[in-house]
């Protein structure tokens, strides 16, 4: 799940990780605020992670600041993780290891793995 101060941000970088790890892939946006400003919202996260949350836990990627403060707040050992990676790469890490069905803890570790290959 994407957690940005922007609800565009996030959404097209929810378009990116579903053209990637697929379309099956249980991956959500949360976005800026309940008005649709610049920000992050617990209330705009909560729902997001209750609509890709089938059980086997959540993985929240936020991008800065405030994102990473919300993110936290609903953190929850073994169902809603917070990892602490580069937005976009340990998203779609994550999203193509969930895609493959691999369990929570290998879903935060793929991620975080991204954090480690470098572009050149």
């Amino acid at each position: 799940m994407l957690v940005s101060h922007s609800a565009g941000l996030a959404a097209e970088a929810v378009r990116l990780v579903r053209g990637i790890a697929g379309d099956d892939v249980p991956v959500a946006a949360a976005g800026g605020t309940a008005d649709g400003g610049l920000g992050s919202s617990v209330e705009v996260i909560e729902k997001a992670v209750r609509s890709v949350d089938d059980g086997d836990g959540v993985v929240l990627i936020p991008d800065i600041g405030s994102s990473v403060l919300n993110a936290r707040l609903l953190a929850d050992e073994g169902k809603a993780v917070v990892v602490d990676v580069p937005f976009l790469e340990g998203a779609i890490a994550a999203a193509v290891t969930a895609g493959a069905g691999e369990t929570l803890a290998e879903v935060v570790a793929a991620a975080e793995e991204a954090r480690t290959h470098r572009k050149f």
